[in-house]
């Protein structure tokens, strides 16, 4: 029996150093950088057993050894994280403050806390890259009718050329979004925080306020515009009159703000002068994180709309060709945020009305009013395809049948439809409201954008196409034949952007625009949750 015991315990200690043996000769050994001499610690698998598969991923790349082992790409990643703030981050997100102290006392570090904080150091990085090229949060937790492709960003590859060559802030630098207007918004919150820590009192007005009126509010108001660098004239700041240098200040503010400069001070001029500093920043954070989310290129050609600053611009090789003023969706009925490709162009377009409209607008209407169908030009068809007379029309069925607005001058889409793809059911089109376009305020469709001066849009783009057949003359005949007309892009390919910003700058300085579906405060919220 001891015999057998003996030889158990004999055969359990050559196992054991059997497997010890097979550790030792399995742990990787340091590495030595050929250029900077410094020895590059291994990591241990059990440093990173519990972390992510996108973290373990990276030390793969670098064969489990550290990653920030040299002091120059340490200092640029530190320097980065420091002044995300410049790009709307917060540096705490990315564990700023831990790491500084950490990089104080590296040298007094063991290994194994020298282990820990390169890694603490890589998982920061992957945060804030991510965060920078993709954006901290995701669009379609916080808005429901964003169909914009996510954006992704593979690091693996990147962080190894990087730190071999020492380039991280190179890096960091080409990862950022690059589009102008993105920069105009960095610029944006620099001159921001160069405006004093001041409280301005909010204003209050019961009627409007024209030149040469004298009102104590004057004041106030002369107090706000010269906070916002629109007014400089401090000799006649302390006194109520609405004079010439108010005057031209206002104007200057107002077309700051996309608000009709016509020097008239009333609701809209108010509501946008008591925006504190506060606000104005946070609206700046939003609009940084939502470029974050757009695409990297928009392509060679495309049509883009900011839905806030009611404007088209049709851009040819970075090239803004024409701009047109637009109507877009209702708060109530908000145009989608989109990007997809121009389809066709339809001249002289019917008109089907969409379900909404059916429930909201034709129901009540037809049901109060037979005669609406005729005003409006809108044939009936039942679910057969057979055309049915106003009077045969059952409001209880309404949802039943199909409603088409035959073409014409004043058919609801006006006289071209430019089609792309999309699941919302929207496009750009013509209206038969062309007087609307004056307006300051043109929120006022149900999700569809109608453009000023389509008709000449769409030349302009065919003009483009190389093989395209559809001069001025032709489409002007097309027109006048009343006829509707599917016209496709043979050789072009057209891309379109329905987005949204409300804010940037430009030589004027700080553009701000309102936000129409209240976006930005949703948005801001969220970063900061």
């Amino acid at each position: 029996m001891i015999k057998k015991i003996f030889a158990l315990f004999i055969l359990f200690f050559f196992i054991s150093c059997k497997n010890e043996a097979k550790k030792v000769a399995t742990k990787k050994p340091p590495i030595e950088d050929s250029i900077s001499s410094v020895s590059i610690r291994p990591i241990p698998l059990h440093f990173l057993k519990n972390k992510k598969d996108s973290i373990q991923l990276l030390y793969k790349k670098f064969e489990e050894h550290e990653i920030w082992y040299d002091a120059e790409n340490r200092t640029d990643l530190i320097h980065e994280i420091e002044y995300c703030y410049k790009d709307g981050l917060e540096p705490e997100d990315y564990n700023y403050k831990n790491i500084v102290l950490l990089e104080a006392k590296r040298k007094e570090l063991t290994d194994d806390a020298i282990i820990n904080y390169d890694i603490l150091l890589t998982e920061s990085f992957e945060k804030l890259a991510t965060h920078l090229h993709c954006g901290k949060t995701k669009p379609k937790d916080i808005y429901t009718d964003w169909d914009i492709p996510a954006k992704s960003i593979a690091l693996s590859n990147k962080i190894l050329d990087a730190i071999k060559t020492k380039t991280i802030a190179t890096f960091f630098k080409e990862i950022k979004p690059q589009h102008s207007t993105y920069v105009s918004l960095k610029k944006s919150l620099v001159l921001l925080n160069a405006l004093p820590k001041y409280k301005l009192k909010k204003i209050f007005i019961t009627d409007k306020i024209e030149i040469n009126d004298t009102i104590p509010q004057i004041i106030l108001i002369k107090e706000h515009l010269s906070y916002w660098k629109d007014y400089k004239n401090k000799d006649s700041i302390i006194t109520p009159i609405y004079d010439e240098n108010t005057f031209l200040a206002i104007k200057k503010f107002q077309r700051r703000h996309g608000l009709k400069t016509d020097g008239v001070i009333g609701n809209g001029t108010i509501k946008a002068l008591n925006f504190s500093k506060t606000e104005r920043r946070e609206q700046i954070y939003a609009n940084l994180e939502r470029w974050k989310w757009f695409p990297e290129n928009f392509g060679k050609e495309y049509l883009i709309i900011n839905i806030p600053e009611y404007y088209l611009a049709y851009v040819v090789d970075e090239d803004t060709i024409t701009k047109h003023r637009v109507i877009v969706g209702k708060p109530k009925r908000s145009t989608p945020i989109i990007s997809s490709k121009l389809s066709n162009f339809v001249f002289n377009p019917t008109w089907t009305l969409p379900p909404t409209i059916i429930k909201e607008d034709l129901t009540p209407s037809a049901t109060k009013n037979r005669e609406y169908f005729n005003n409006n030009r809108i044939t009936i068809y039942n679910k057969n395809k057979k055309e049915v007379s106003a009077e045969e029309w059952i409001p209880e069925d309404a949802k039943t049948y199909r409603y088409v607005q035959v073409p014409g001058h004043d058919n609801s889409l006006g006289l071209v439809k430019f089609n792309f793809s999309n699941r919302h059911l929207v496009y750009l089109h013509d209206t038969n409201h062309r007087d609307f376009f004056v307006r300051e305020y043109r929120a006022l469709s149900s999700g569809c954008v109608r453009i000023e001066k389509s008709l000449s849009l769409a030349e302009t783009i065919l003009k483009h196409d190389e093989k395209s057949k559809w001069s001025k003359f032709e489409i002007d005949t097309i027109i006048k034949n009343k006829k509707t007309k599917y016209v496709p892009l043979n050789n072009l390919s057209v891309n379109i952007y329905l987005f949204y910003w409300t804010s940037w700058s430009n030589k004027e300085g700080l553009q701000f625009r309102e936000d129409i579906y209240n976006l930005d405060k949703k948005l801001y919220e969220a970063l900061r949750n």
